[in-house]
């Protein structure tokens, strides 16, 4: 039988109230009884959850960091969080951070937390100057480094920056991917807009890798050119 009261008009059912947070409970495979369902390996995290994520079941994982987002997968489970994803909402601000910037108006499973029209990464929460998405770029390992899914050198926070698509590594299908274009026109190919002395992973997941002596402008419009001398 299941234990439920009324509670200022809310039903909640083992402390969760029904219909607020349904995302997280839904990530974290809980109905409305509460229940987390069968855990086999005893790690803390429910074989379905487990399955659902491309975890393995049989062993226990709850240290683990798949996604290097600084969330262990057992508080990825227990905040709502997707653990091969580091950033679940897709607001250009890595799940750990949202959960330890210590400021409320951050949520992992919401993307624009405050509901103003405007992306939590894109605000300036402390008012430095630089994007919340931008703030954890100098402490970040290249590991963690920002997902950049369709490989265009453009990471994932930055496509809507440049007005380009996260899952589609040429936008505007003009034969050139975004990481190559200069949208600002300003000289500097967009996938190297974020390459500073500041940026510890200067050359983003590979986005470079292009770069090297192919002969086309793709930096900047600037005309690559390799020199070979021999004796």
């Amino acid at each position: 039988m299941t234990a439920a009261k009324i509670f200022f008009g809310s039903a909640v059912v083992f402390g969760y109230a029904a219909g607020v947070g349904g995302p997280a409970l839904a990530a974290h495979g809980l109905g409305q009884s509460g229940h987390r369902g069968h855990d086999g390996d005893h790690d803390g995290m429910p074989t379905r959850w487990e399955l659902r994520f491309g975890l393995n079941p049989h062993h226990a994982n709850a240290k683990g960091n798949p996604d290097h987002d600084r969330l262990s997968n057992l508080r990825e489970f227990r905040k709502g969080t997707d653990p091969a994803d580091d950033d679940t909402d897709g607001d250009g601000i890595d799940d750990g951070v949202e959960v330890e910037d210590g400021n409320p108006s951050t949520d992992p499973t919401d993307a624009d937390s405050d509901d103003d029209g405007v992306e939590d990464g894109d605000e300036d929460g402390d008012r430095d100057g630089t994007d919340n998405e931008d703030e954890d770029d100098t402490s970040e390992t290249c590991a963690s480094d920002d997902a950049d899914v369709d490989g265009d050198g453009v990471d994932d926070e930055d496509e809507n920056d440049d007005g380009t698509k996260v899952h589609d590594a040429d936008s505007d299908g003009d034969g050139v991917e975004d990481g190559d274009e200069d949208s600002d026109e300003d000289g500097t190919d967009d996938e190297d807009e974020d390459d500073s002395g500041a940026d510890r992973c200067g050359d983003d997941q590979g986005e470079d890798d292009d770069d090297q002596g192919d002969g086309q402008n793709d930096d900047g419009g600037r005309a690559s050119t390799m020199v070979i001398r021999f004796g």
